[in-house]
């Protein structure tokens, strides 16, 4: 029989593809941080929810307790307690409000009184010529030429001068002359306060200028009664002058102050 004409039957070749590779377990936790699956958001939603209620019953746990098994009237006890603390803490710092009120009101008026009684006491002693004194005020020189001075014309001009507000005088840059300074006629010169002075007799005076100087030059004043015993008389105005002269204190004799008053 004649052999078939047919073609004989080849395998067929299949090509064959390589596996792919199998992802880690890091890639897939980096796949689910990127895209969540609804599950997981799930999960991750219903563990938060677990957490808060898990601190929220700590807290609640620790929670002081100390007074959960009292009784109504313990607490109502323990607050009246409270209460009359708050009351004597209160009446306390109200007390001590008052000290330092007090405190201030006292140091407050001891300086006014310290500081009234150092201003009069530094005017008793500038009164008393006993500490030296700087301000404006006039000169009054007088110089003999053609005759000599009378100790009574000094005495007018000091008196003149202490009426129109003199506060302090000085004679010839060495007396200081107070209340109780005497002038008497001296050879050649004038005695003042124990003190020998001699022309040309200079008169610092503290106080206001103008009217000091009123005082002195006014007609038939003391200029006009020097002039006519043959002297000169210049009087300077000064913005400012020093008496620098005091008077030593000495403990009076008779005089004693007055405890009744």
């Amino acid at each position: 029989m004649p052999e078939s004409s047919m073609p004989d039957n080849e395998p067929e070749t299949v090509e064959e593809k390589a596996p792919e590779p199998q992802p880690t377990g890091r890639d897939r936790l980096r796949r689910a941080m990127l895209r969540p699956s609804r599950g997981q958001l799930v999960v991750a939603v219903l563990l938060a929810l677990v957490g808060y209620a898990a601190v929220t019953q700590v807290r609640f746990t620790n929670v002081d307790d100390t007074y959960a098994g009292y009784r109504e009237q313990d607490l109502i006890d323990v607050l009246n307690g409270l209460a009359t603390q708050t009351q004597r803490a209160e009446s306390e710092i109200a007390r001590l409000e008052r000290t330092r009120d007090d405190l201030r009101s006292s140091t407050g008026a001891r300086e006014a009184a310290l500081a009234q009684a150092e201003e009069q006491a530094n005017n008793l002693a500038i009164m008393a010529g006993l500490v030296p004194v700087t301000g404006p005020g006039i000169r009054v020189t007088v110089t003999e030429t053609d005759g000599t001075v009378d100790v009574d014309t000094v005495v007018d001009l000091i008196q003149e001068l202490r009426t129109a507000g003199a506060e302090a005088i000085q004679v010839n840059g060495e007396v200081r002359v107070v209340a109780q300074t005497a002038f008497e006629d001296a050879d050649g010169g004038i005695e003042v306060g124990g003190e020998l002075v001699t022309s040309p007799y200079v008169f610092d005076v503290i106080g206001e200028p103008g009217t000091l100087h009123g005082a002195v030059d006014f007609p038939k004043g003391p200029q006009d009664q020097f002039e006519d015993q043959g002297a000169t008389v210049d009087i300077d105005e000064l913005a400012s002058l020093d008496i620098e002269a005091v008077v030593t204190p000495r403990k009076p004799d008779y005089a004693q102050p007055d405890s009744s008053q």
